[in-house]
């Protein structure tokens, strides 16, 4: 559905809400009539779906066996098969652009660049990661990021953190777009650091921006006539985020056209159908599927019968999408995903549903009231680890930090000394894995997908490397997904 179209129904459909077009309604808990002030008010908004976000395609989940398809030439034995389900989804069609990280940049130095401009620097891509000592490549080191000739390329040289700040910001813009769209805010071209529109924020009331409209209040204890936009109406979407490594692979298999009546008819080695990097099609037959290195020193081809005609990165559109619509799932740019890097995670991660190692708790910071903590000086509310005392005693989880879950943390060493150790504050994932020879550590993420620069091994999704946080490379992007929210699967009812 076209997202202008969306907007225009969503519209519709708020506004007869709010102007008790609906059919009165009454509660099956208590018999009161809902979105009636004079039973209480208590609001319910229905018909409103999830729309698809911008440059996005929607992903229906499954189960599907994670893991190695293929002979494990590197013996790492990280790449464990295994069955597992991913919920449902939404995931860029292709790697983020260049223009598209160049908006980012524009709008932090609009906003930062004159008070913050440490703000803009952070935030910059590695431009010098193009750099080779036995090769040269000055043009791209000056020109690839920012000239016109490379905006439907894909972004390099940006670190798994900048990558997560991206989509924080891309998250806010959303929100913002959705709420100015829907006629609740006018277009602000004047917020500054400390008050600009930040999602979280906005819900806590901290910030106004310019209002246009606001929602009828139904509460009749209510002092205002009309409130801002909550959570509870439906308008502002999740965050977007990096893809855990379940989604990513599972995404790129495509195994929409490869399944009938639940049955896989062929376990796919790449993201595409058969066993060969090239096309079999009639048309397109003998053409490469994907832009990677087809053997040593081979990069493009012969000049004539170029082979992929990447020498480098190309568009972010090249090559046919996979059965999902999903451009460059192998070749071109491998892609960083959320997960912390171990080898034996296919072995520790033990459900089945979304698994993911990395999760590190976090709340919003309080004052001794329990009121949401002022906004900081660049406009976010300030955010801390869940303490001991916040988690209690629950059962599904004991800490907030769990990146080493299963694995080297207190509740599974066994050496008493390790334990002594943990409880001193030790790093115990460091004794379990020496960072100086493994290069593993709690900061290592998992990178999916081959590159440009990568042999056809790389392209089968299974594949894992890895990277620390703060790193960046002229082979490594990324692209973005978004959960999806209420029904998982829209083609039996619902809207996406």
């Amino acid at each position: 559905m076209n997202i202008k179209n969306s907007f225009s129904i969503f519209a519709i459909i708020f506004m007869a809400f709010l102007m008790g077009c609906a059919t009165p309604e009454t509660s099956r808990t208590t018999g009161w009539n809902i979105n009636d002030p004079r039973w209480g008010g208590f609001q319910v908004l229905h018909g409103v779906g999830q729309t698809t976000p911008p440059g996005m395609v929607f992903i229906e989940g499954g189960s599907f066996m994670m893991g190695a398809s293929h002979q494990d030439l590197l013996h790492t034995w990280d790449m464990i098969p295994r069955r597992v389900t991913v919920a449902s989804f939404y995931m860029d069609e292709t790697e983020v652009r260049n223009v598209d990280y160049r908006e980012y940049i524009f709008w932090l130095e609009r906003i930062f660049g004159a008070e913050f401009p440490e703000v803009v620097r952070r935030a910059w891509p590695d431009e010098l990661a193009w750099r080779r000592v036995d090769a040269y490549v000055e043009h791209l080191v000056e020109f690839y990021f920012q000239h016109p000739a490379f905006n439907e390329y894909p972004v390099v040289g940006v670190t798994w953190e900048q990558a997560m700040e991206y989509n924080l910001w891309r998250s806010d813009r959303h929100n913002e777009n959705l709420l100015i769209r829907l006629g609740f805010l006018e277009i602000d071209p004047t917020q500054t650091p400390g008050d600009h529109f930040n999602s979280a924020a906005f819900l806590a009331g901290q910030y106004i921006g310019a209002v246009r409209r606001g929602i009828p209040d139904m509460n009749p204890n209510a002092t205002e006539r009309v409130r801002s936009v909550q959570l509870r109406d439906g308008i502002l979407a999740p965050n977007f985020r990096l893809p855990t490594e379940a989604e990513w692979e599972y995404a790129a298999l495509g195994l929409t056209g490869n399944t009938f009546d639940e049955r896989i008819i062929e376990r796919r080695i790449f993201p595409w159908d058969g066993h060969s990097v090239r096309r079999t099609d009639p048309r397109h037959m003998g053409q490469m599927q994907a832009n990677f290195v087809r053997g040593r020193g081979d990069f493009a081809g012969v000049a004539g019968s170029l082979n992929d005609g990447g020498f480098f990165t190309v568009n972010v559109f090249s090559y046919a999408p996979n059965d999902f619509g999903l451009f460059n799932m192998a070749g071109n740019v491998a892609e960083w995903v959320l997960d912390v890097y171990r080898p034996s995670t296919g072995e520790d991660i033990m459900l089945g549903l979304n698994p993911f190692r990395g999760n590190v708790f976090m709340t919003q910071v309080r004052d001794e009231d329990g009121n949401i903590a002022q906004r900081n000086e660049h406009g976010r509310i300030p955010m801390q680890e869940m303490t001991p005392e916040q988690i209690g005693d629950r059962r599904n989880f004991q800490r907030a930090d769990n990146r080493n879950f299963r694995d080297g943390d207190f509740t599974s060493v066994v050496t008493h000394n390790w334990a002594a150790l943990a409880e001193e504050g030790a790093n115990v994932t460091e004794m379990v894995y020496d960072p100086s020879t493994t290069l593993i550590s709690d900061r290592s993420r998992v990178v999916k997908g081959g590159s440009w620069a990568d042999r056809a091994f790389f392209l089968h999704p299974a594949n894992r490397r890895f990277l620390d946080q703060d790193q960046s490379e002229a082979w490594i992007g990324f692209r973005s997904v978004m959960p999806r929210v209420g029904n998982q699967a829209p083609t039996t009812g619902g809207r996406r």
